[in-house]
């Protein structure tokens, strides 16, 4: 795919982040949209901010864990636009906590959303992509799909099989010379609201402090989207988003024990500084006691 001008993209979690990044981008490149969002609010924004480049712009609220609905809104992009080229899988959620104390349902929401949103999406729309002739499957990873970081459990666990599920998909669209081609994407830190909408279970919760991630994460959803886009022009197989994924995909090049020292190193002293935090009496400190 040489050009987005003139070519139909759909893109899942567009109401904020990186999937409403993507969305004004590409707008501005002359490409029509389908958005969808649970956020109904968040999604109206986004198109009338795209709508502004003067392209057709269609949206939808949807729950990506639903999978009729997924392919009942694939048809209807098709439908309304014509065609589709791209499809952007974006939506995701995040869950902090240990094995221990996950329950069962926290880890099969976030499946639902991270793992089978994304592979809702590409089985719905993979048809109306071979049917244009120019077709590409961006699938957001994580910089967490490339190596296990404790806490992560279940995000690692989405990530890992969104890498694995898209490296998969993109040979085999090679070895059946498709029109169709895909890109996996990890992306380190960005400046969006997955930190702040984050849910937090057990001592790990003890790590979930969205004002630090804001400070980390140095990569902007407009940064974030223009390397995106970059890469699907490109063809590329896997993208990297910011310095800080680049660093953890050197880290998970590491022999394994190296690596799993210095990760459990870190973990023990996140739990040293949270015990810092407490009281003689082993009671959490008030925020006004820290002030």
């Amino acid at each position: 795919m040489d050009t987005l001008t003139g070519k139909v993209a759909a893109i899942t979690g567009a109401g904020s982040g990186i999937g409403r990044a993507l969305a004004i981008d590409l707008a501005r490149r002359g490409t029509s949209l389908a958005l969808s969002d649970i956020d109904d609010r968040g999604l109206a924004e986004t198109a009338a901010t795209a709508t502004r480049a003067g392209i057709e712009v269609t949206t939808r609220t949807l729950d990506v864990a639903d999978a009729s609905d997924m392919a009942n809104w694939a048809d209807e992009t098709a439908a309304q636009h014509g065609r589709v080229n791209l499809v952007i899988n974006n939506a995701g959620v995040a869950l902090i906590c240990d094995v221990a104390s996950s329950s069962l349902d926290d880890i099969e929401w976030l499946m639902s959303i991270n793992y089978w949103g994304v592979v809702y999406g590409t089985k719905a729309f993979l048809p109306h992509l071979a049917a244009s002739g120019d077709g590409h499957i961006v699938n957001i990873s994580s910089a967490f799909g490339l190596i296990a970081i404790p806490g992560q459990s279940a995000y690692n666990s989405a990530k890992f099989a969104v890498r694995g599920f898209t490296d998969c998909l993109r040979m085999e669209l090679e070895i059946a010379g498709s029109p169709v081609s895909a890109t996996t994407v990890h992306p380190g830190g960005v400046r969006t609201n997955i930190a702040r909408n984050v849910r937090a279970r057990g001592p790990a919760s003890a790590t979930a402090d969205p004002d630090r991630f804001d400070k980390i994460a140095r990569t902007t959803p407009e940064r974030a989207a223009a390397v995106i886009v970059d890469a699907v022009l490109r063809d590329r197989a896997r993208v990297l988003v910011g310095a800080d994924a680049k660093a953890i995909d050197l880290l998970s090049r590491l022999p394994s024990g190296i690596t799993r020292r210095l990760l459990v190193a870190g973990g023990k002293r996140q739990v040293q500084r949270s015990d810092a935090r407490q009281t003689p009496s082993g009671h959490p400190l008030r925020s006004e006691e820290t002030a």
